[in-house]
């Protein structure tokens, strides 16, 4: 391995159309991580934290903001379909391109199973006459032929799924402010006592935040997606640049603002682990149907991850081909008025998302589980390599082309470096934790053999 030279031959010019409007990209980074993570998995961070996991959303929630101010940077100055592979390539060399892409694409087409077979679920039980598989290959073929369309027509399935979702928090946010004071029919004014008692704000001490942290960190993943997808529109650098800095102070407020309500409105033990604690707040203040309108919106939010990860993982692959990374026939992409779609790159990463659906419905407690568990740390590494890139593109960055730089991480490069602990220090707490560790462990796995094709790819081509 050696890393990239100074001056390199550049990466060849995008034949994407640049179909996405700025308000596709900042509801898109409003709405990437808003998904079933936050709706029904923060209950677990709550279990295990208390009224403390709103410490553990700010911490999580810290990492992943600084991780896309990162990304945001690089990719203002150097905007492409490939976003961090791209940058961490220019870094460091076509083994890291290669390994952080394939590594992604590999993440984004494996989760889309789990949002295909949880979203079928949904819709069994609303229509039990429909079986599970029927309802995942419908959901399957809809957002393969939509994103196989221009790529607006992704960008407005995008913008409406997280206006909805943006919605539906702003209205708990709201609703649940109105129970806090009292105004509420039926309600009086509740103080602090849920935030001190029960075993006080910090009933499980640290070690519950820290837990906490573990649990929903992953819950930020999709951020990425924005940078990916800044490459189709008529101005990259200006609307990353502006889709960055909406969304990451946005979405610290849904989450946390969401926390905050949730444990002053009810007691931390109310809540259960798989059961979404927005029900239980809605259902606590008299909201009728508050089961049935969060399915609704969980729902909305799994078909929004499906879409979104096709369509990344699809761009990804994409990029990864125009470097030679992989095979060069899926560069082709469509002509006439939607042109300029990379419909071999969609074709080839819905097929194995076929597959791994496939996998899921017939082996889930074991060769699924597996799959699942080789992806479940991946985010990590694959930020990780984000904060090396920007160490390096950075410097080189401000000899060759400061004006590119019209978007700066803060602090640098003391804040990268933190990030790049933070990180590693999750890792390690990870392996410390019963259930976490066969994720680390499956993952680091999965990257190890990624790299070690990188290797043997990098060692074949030297003269």
């Amino acid at each position: 391995m050696h890393d990239a030279p100074p001056t390199h031959s550049p990466v060849p010019s995008e034949p994407l159309a640049p179909g996405l409007k700025q308000r596709h990209l900042t509801m898109l980074g409003l709405g990437g991580v808003i998904g079933a993570g936050l709706f029904v998995g923060s209950g677990a961070g709550i279990a295990v934290a208390g009224p403390a996991v709103v410490v553990s959303y700010l911490i999580a929630g810290a990492l992943a903001m600084l991780v896309m101010r990162m990304l945001g940077e690089m990719s203002a100055a150097m905007p492409a379909s490939g976003s961090f592979s791209v940058h961490a390539e220019r870094a460091l060399g076509r083994w890291a391109g290669f390994s952080v892409g394939w590594l992604y694409w590999f993440l984004l087409v494996v989760v889309l199973a789990v949002e295909a077979t949880a979203a079928a679920q949904i819709a069994h039980g609303w229509v039990p006459a429909v079986d599970q598989w029927l309802w995942v290959l419908l959901f399957m073929v809809v957002f393969t032929v939509a994103n196989l369309t221009a790529v607006k027509n992704f960008g407005e399935f995008e913008f409406w799924f997280a206006a909805l979702k943006v919605g539906a928090i702003v209205v708990f946010l709201v609703l649940g402010l109105l129970a806090v004071l009292g105004v509420l029919p039926d309600t009086g004014p509740m103080g602090l006592t849920n935030l001190t008692g029960q075993g006080g704000f910090l009933p499980n001490g640290w070690d519950g935040v820290v837990s906490g942290v573990l649990t929903v960190v992953f819950a930020f993943g999709g951020l990425e997606v924005v940078t990916i997808a800044a490459a189709e529109t008529d101005d990259p650098a200006r609307a990353v640049g502006r889709a960055v800095r909406s969304a990451v102070v946005r979405i610290l407020f849904f989450y946390v603002g969401s926390m905050l309500v949730i444990v002053t409105v009810l007691p931390w033990t109310a809540q259960q682990a798989g059961l979404s604690p927005y029900v239980k707040v809605l259902d606590s203040i008299g909201v009728p149907s508050a089961g049935q309108i969060m399915n609704i919106v969980v729902f909305v939010a799994l078909l929004s991850a499906l879409n979104a990860n096709l369509y990344g993982s699809s761009r990804m692959i994409f990029s990864l081909a125009e470097r030679g990374e992989a095979p060069r026939g899926l560069l082709k992409v469509s002509g006439g008025q939607g042109g300029g779609v990379p419909r071999r790159a969609v074709l080839a990463s819905v097929a194995f998302g076929f597959v791994s659906v496939l996998l899921n419905l017939r082996w889930p407690d074991t060769v699924f589980l597996h799959m699942l568990n080789s992806v479940g740390a991946v985010l990590l590494f694959v930020w990780g390599l984000i904060a090396a890139s920007q160490l390096r593109l950075r410097r080189r960055l401000e000899r060759e082309a400061p004006g590119a730089l019209t978007l700066r991480m803060w602090c640098f490069p003391y804040l990268t470096w933190v990030t790049l602990a933070g990180l590693l220090a999750v890792l390690l707490l990870m392996l410390t934790d019963d259930a976490a560790r066969p994720q680390v462990l499956w993952s680091a796995g999965a990257t190890g053999l990624v790299l070690l094709v990188a290797v043997v790819r990098e060692l074949r081509t030297r003269p």
